[in-house]
């Protein structure tokens, strides 16, 4: 399942505004008027979660497979193919896809409840991602995951992923207190869904014996937007 919610992340970004790629949704301006009104038909506006109307709620799920730019895609699936494969083949692939779903909406909710009278448009599987990362934290402490930082020159370098995860938590938890009004990255929402997955994981597989299975794929250090 994490190769199909990448693929279904890949494909719903191309054929939509946001890449640039399909002509029906024009140019110029016209393209800048299909993505406002794209991100706000599929995309998590607060003030407007709290309505309480059927597809207003139904958007911290459909806001999970929309992307803003190709930076932002990319980001996001870079982070779940390197640690979605190894979650997933632990959890099983029917709960790792609930999982997944689940934590995805209740980290843009707790967002979207922080912000309550917020009008700004919130996209992207992050959320998610960030419960796939809490969860492997618990399951797989011990894994070590190649590592790119920028403030050392892009060298590739191998650390425990318990090191690399807590790292990039301590950063969102950061950023997200400095920006408590919520423009640009929702840095709250990967807080909430890095707490989620990771309580979960505690819940579900506490007293497991712990995993000690080493990560193939590289990992970057942050995600780009929501």
């Amino acid at each position: 399942m994490t190769n199909v919610l990448i693929g279904l992340c890949c494909a719903l970004f191309v054929i939509g505004p946001a890449s640039g790629l399909n002509h029906l949704y024009g140019t110029g301006d016209t393209l800048l008027q299909a993505l406002t009104a794209y991100f706000a038909h599929w995309g998590v506006i607060p003030r407007d979660l709290w309505r309480g109307s059927p597809h207003a709620l139904l958007t911290p799920l459909t806001a999970l497979f929309v992307h803003g730019s190709w930076l932002h895609l990319l980001g996001n699936v870079l982070f779940l193919y390197v640690f979605g494969g190894m979650a997933e083949s632990r959890m099983g692939r029917l709960p790792f896809t609930v999982f997944y779903l689940v934590t995805g909406y209740l980290a843009l909710l707790g967002y979207a409840a922080a912000h309550a009278t917020s009008g700004q448009t919130l996209v992207g599987a992050s959320g998610s991602i960030s419960g796939v990362l809490g969860a492997f934290l618990y399951l797989f402490p011990k894994a070590r995951v190649t590592s790119i930082f920028p403030f050392l020159f892009f060298l590739p370098l191998r650390f425990p992923a318990w090191i690399v995860l807590l790292f990039w938590f301590v950063l969102q938890w950061l950023a997200a207190q400095r920006d408590p009004t919520g423009p640009g990255v929702a840095y709250l929402a990967h807080v909430v869904g890095f707490a989620l997955g990771f309580l979960y994981a505690w819940v579900r597989y506490r007293g497991d014996s712990v995993v000690t299975t080493r990560g193939n794929g590289p990992a970057a250090e942050g995600e780009s937007q929501q």
